[in-house]
């Protein structure tokens, strides 16, 4: 395959998928990790997406896009495990969590498989997946029904209907960004009304979220920044940013990479 050909295949998987892994465009393609990467960098001086951590994703992010669980994945990697990493620590044994979508709630599903006696609730089918391979009989997990979105989050009436009924100790949600004006938000409607329905099921609302999530703002809010009793994020956050969430969140933990 000539090189044109398959910038053009790398270009075409980013634009259906979201983004795309460089280990996943080696094996598929039969070429080395060097050429992969070297082509992203062609890719991306044209300006026809943009690279990550580990690989590339879409450009051009709106109030209403919303990326793929791929191509959300390959971003901020070592920020997300380093803020799992510490979110994991207000998980005591024998408590019920919930842990909405999103790629930084994944990263934390990892991190719980280990907790004994646990309640997980979740709208999320990775999330549910990590607990499914994973398998404790002392944990139950419960995945709401509901539609999927892009982000594999089960949303909607059925979705609002399953945690209506529900409580839970601790609610971990994922955003998609967080700012003064429009609090904590997704692009998603259906994915917001479905979030604010596990904050009302929460006695508690902690927020891990990395620093690109700041002055991202979605279509829709799910809460406002006083809402939160924990936002965990890492040391790339502004300082403007850790102000306002110092200020306005119940407590901001700042998570450093390489941390256990």
């Amino acid at each position: 395959m000539l090189a044109q050909q398959r910038q053009q295949a790398i270009l075409e998987r980013v634009r259906s998928n979201g983004g795309v892994r460089v280990a996943d465009l080696v094996r598929e393609l039969g070429v080395s990790d060097m050429t992969i990467r070297r082509d992203l960098e062609v890719l991306a001086e044209r300006g026809l997406l943009e690279k990550v951590h580990g690989g590339a994703t879409a450009l051009g992010p709106g109030s209403t896009e919303e990326p793929g669980f791929t191509a959300k994945s390959a971003r901020q990697q070592p920020e997300k495990q380093a803020i799992a990493r510490r979110a994991a620590q207000l998980v005591r044994p024998g408590t019920a969590v919930a842990l909405s979508a999103g790629t930084t709630t994944w990263a934390l599903a990892h991190h719980l498989i280990a907790v004994p006696e646990l309640t997980v609730i979740t709208n999320s089918i990775p999330v549910a997946d990590v607990f499914h391979r994973n398998p404790r009989a002392d944990r139950t997990v419960v995945l709401t029904g509901g539609v999927r979105t892009p982000s594999d989050a089960l949303v909607g009436p059925v979705a609002v209907a399953a945690i209506r009924r529900l409580h839970v100790d601790t609610l971990f949600l994922g955003v998609h960004g967080m700012s003064v004006r429009a609090g904590f938000t997704t692009p998603n409607l259906l994915e917001s009304e479905t979030d604010r329905e596990l904050v009302s099921a929460a006695g508690r609302l902690v927020v891990p979220a990395d620093h690109t999530k700041w002055n991202t703002v979605g279509i829709s809010t799910i809460a406002e920044l006083s809402e939160a009793d924990v936002v965990i994020s890492d040391a790339g956050l502004p300082e403007e940013a850790r102000t306002e969430l110092a200020d306005r969140a119940g407590e901001l933990i700042i998570a450093e990479e390489g941390t256990l």
